[in-house]
């Protein structure tokens, strides 16, 4: 086992760190997957008033994100016809102004804009049971990608060019994570673990003093695990080793073979997603240029030929415990 631990350690965390305070958790459900919270929390702390506030933030975030919605803002807009121009939520102009950015940063391989491209491979809400040909993979691109939208940043509104479709699957899941992780400051619980289908926030420290440990997920067993010390931080992991080969690369129309794994650290668990998702469309050399100019902390985990093949950017290095270093 190795061991990742933060740089730093936030020191106003000290001031509501409470020894005696005992662990509470919760579940549901959202976005086709499910939600998890461990909390420091007083012994009659409002726990059915907590999470009724949590499944109407989840919801709100549906109401404007979801991609399985017709009645959501993004569905709406979808449906939208050509050279219309479309106000945006709060929430979803946030994310949009996220997307688009980390779209131009990638050179492409994160776009919010490949919905047709997700629909024909079955991956949206319409059921396929056969994979796309070449002319529908062809159609799918032409009215796609993130080049064709203008956005009007000031006033938060998205023109629609006609046929053009969001997906915003790669990163809505990790706002989602950062809002809950709000939510529960706002509250005044600054000591928590957040769970979304597996992307993660921990806040604070655990009432023992350590900080929330989450294991990487480590599919292949030629690697050694890495354990992180989620202390103010996220984690996002992108690869096909749970769901299949379902990221499908915005350049070609195709699914991506080559990642298994690749997992981002970060302070945003937005940030961590959506990156996650454009570095795993990445071969590893233009991955590894991508997470290292960005300063990204990143495990990655791609196959060639046979083996898998482990990288560790600099950044994660740099958080490795030093006796856990691995070895050239």
């Amino acid at each position: 086992m190795r061991f990742a631990v933060p740089l730093e350690i936030d020191p106003t965390c000290f001031a509501t760190w409470r020894q005696d305070n005992p662990v509470a958790s919760m579940d549901g459900e959202t976005m086709g997957t499910s939600w998890r919270l461990k909390l420091s929390a007083p012994a009659d702390f409002d726990r059915r008033a907590l999470k009724a506030a949590i499944e109407a933030r989840l919801e709100a975030i549906l109401a404007q994100m979801s991609h399985w919605r017709e009645d959501s803002a993004l569905g709406r807009f979808n449906r939208a016809p050509g050279g219309t121009w479309h106000a945006l939520p709060a929430d979803f102009a946030l994310v949009m102004e996220t997307a688009l950015d980390i779209a131009e940063r990638s050179a492409g391989t994160f776009d919010p804009a490949i919905g047709a491209l997700v629909d024909i491979w079955g991956h949206g809400p319409v059921q396929t049971t056969r994979p796309p040909d070449w002319a529908e993979i062809e159609q799918a691109l032409s009215v796609s990608g993130f080049t064709r939208l203008a956005h009007d940043r000031e006033a938060r509104r998205l023109r629609q060019p006609g046929g053009l479709r969001l997906d915003l699957s790669g990163i809505a899941k990790g706002f989602a994570v950062d809002a809950l992780a709000g939510l529960l400051r706002d509250r005044g619980f600054h000591h928590a673990l957040v769970e979304i289908g597996g992307e993660l926030a921990g806040l604070g420290l655990r009432p023992d003093g350590n900080p929330w440990w989450v294991d990487l997920e480590t599919p292949a067993n030629t690697v050694t695990p890495l354990r992180v010390a989620l202390h103010q931080l996220t984690v996002a992991t992108s690869g096909d080793y749970v769901r299949g080969r379902h990221t499908i690369d915005p350049r070609s129309g195709q699914p991506v073979e080559h990642a298994m794994a690749v997992t981002v650290i970060h302070p945003s668990a937005m940030l961590a997603d959506a990156w996650a998702t454009a570095l795993s469309v990445h071969t590893s050399g233009s991955l590894q240029a991508l997470a290292t100019r960005e300063k990204l902390a990143v495990r990655a985990l791609i196959r060639s030929g046979e083996t898998i093949v482990e990288w560790i950017s600099p950044v994660l290095h740099s958080m490795l415990e030093p006796e856990d270093e691995p070895r050239a």
